[in-house]
């Protein structure tokens, strides 16, 4: 994973610097912009492998950011994590209800947050239990593992990569119930996260996959199901 691209779009300048150092020393490239906009631009130019979020940003704060590049064609498949010191849940439900796949607050240990970004580098390979370069179909649902794309009765449904993984490892699977934990362990592959985020990428799920479309069941007290 090392010597991949990473993109932070953070207005605070020392910061920056921080996740720049540290980054490169573990072998990674660091590009970085202090605005939105400016932001964009170097997302769809340089193609970076993740992408660092501020949310409060001058101009085109991160929400905006977030929704551009996530109905870009061009950078919507991204890695998207945003980096806040918006802390409420209301706020973690919007980030990811957006398109992000992971939401880090500050402040945060420099380690924590080179842990969740090779967490979701290494989301970027399909579990074993989903059989990779396959298609899986279900209930008019096909989920196409080698581009990941998914299409339900034929109209194609835009995912996130979390919302993906999380989609097929679910419909890999028809009848297992999976804890919201081993989710976690299959689509973050993150300890750091909260296992509350699960519950915002599937609400997002269905909501785009619609209500007549009722794959993903709650096992109450438990966690998930993808119906048989």
């Amino acid at each position: 994973m090392a010597g991949e691209t990473i993109l932070l779009i953070e207005d605070e300048r020392d910061l920056i610097e921080v996740v720049k150092y540290n980054f490169e020393r573990e072998g990674y490239r660091v590009l970085s912009a202090t605005d939105g906009e400016k932001g964009l631009d170097i997302a769809r130019e340089k193609d970076p492998a993740v992408i660092l979020l501020d949310i409060m940003l001058p101009g085109l704060d991160g929400i905006e950011v977030a929704q551009r590049l996530r109905s870009d064609p061009r950078t919507r498949d991204k890695i998207i994590i945003m980096i806040t010191a918006k802390a409420e849940e209301s706020d973690v439900v919007l980030g990811l209800g957006v398109g992000a796949d992971d939401y880090v607050t500050k402040p945060f240990r420099m380690k924590e947050l080179l842990a969740r970004v090779k967490a979701v580098l290494r989301r970027g390979r399909i579990d074993d239990e989903v059989p990779s370069g396959k298609r899986i179909e279900r209930f008019g649902l096909s989920i196409d593992t080698a581009k990941y794309q998914v299409t339900c009765e034929g109209e194609e449904i835009p995912l996130t990569l979390t919302e993906f993984k999380l989609l097929a490892t679910l419909a890999a699977a028809p009848g297992r119930v999976f804890t919201r934990d081993l989710l976690l362990a299959k689509v973050q592959g993150d300890a750091y996260i909260d296992a509350r985020n699960i519950d915002v990428h599937v609400r997002s799920i269905r909501k785009k996959l619609g209500p007549e479309n009722d794959f993903i069941v709650t096992v109450r007290g438990v966690g998930y199901k993808f119906r048989e």
